[in-house]
């Protein structure tokens, strides 16, 4: 019997020894790794998903990111229309929100912004339903510089005591011109002190 059992051992250690593709590497070889997801520590699987999440356990990490030469932006004509420009200060000039626009134009608040910030070109049915939230006709959103700059000094000019200062005001040399600046800022910050 002792004969028998030895005979047995022998082709089973013979089996282990050799190479099979089935064995597996040896625990010192094996990679131990943490999922991300729910924390487990276990080894490498071969299709590297945890064994409990069945989520990847390489987390792909993203190419670093080469300096590329961005083209320089393409600044708006000092004259032209400036449809961004004219939303946004009449926009603020109305103490509207662009929330508040939004609602108002039934679209998103999102849209407002990449008009305003130049990323999008309102369609002309968007520009009439701008006009129309905005409480204006179309033809303030399409203004070129030189006719809203015309527009602000026909407002100033409107005001009786502001058209008097405005031509006094060209009389003055540089340095009489500067004080003057100076005393009516001082005046509209609150700063000057009031003499009796």
């Amino acid at each position: 019997m002792l004969i028998a059992s030895l005979s047995l051992e022998g082709p089973a250690l013979a089996l282990r020894s050799e190479n099979m593709a089935t064995t597996l590497a040896t625990v010192e070889t094996r990679e131990v790794l943490r999922c991300e997801h729910c924390s487990l520590v276990q080894f490498r699987t071969s299709n590297s998903l945890c064994r409990r999440c069945h989520k990847p356990l390489e987390i792909e990490e993203p190419e670093p990111l080469q300096p590329q030469l961005v083209p320089a932006a393409q600044e708006t004509d000092a004259d032209g229309i400036d449809v961004a420009r004219a939303v946004r200060e009449i926009r603020a000039s109305r103490n509207l929100s662009q929330r508040q626009l939004a609602a108002r134009m039934n679209v998103p608040r999102t849209y407002i912004s990449k008009i305003e910030n130049g990323k999008a070109m309102p369609t002309l049915s968007s520009l009439e339903r701008l006009a129309n939230a905005l409480e204006v006709d179309i033809c303030m959103l399409l203004r070129d510089a030189k006719s809203r700059r015309h527009a602000e000094v026909h407002a100033i000019m409107a005001d009786p005591f502001l058209a008097e200062i405005a031509s006094l005001v060209s009389r003055l040399d540089g340095f009489q011109r500067a004080m003057f600046v100076n005393q009516v800022r001082e005046m509209a910050s609150g700063r000057m002190k009031r003499t009796a």
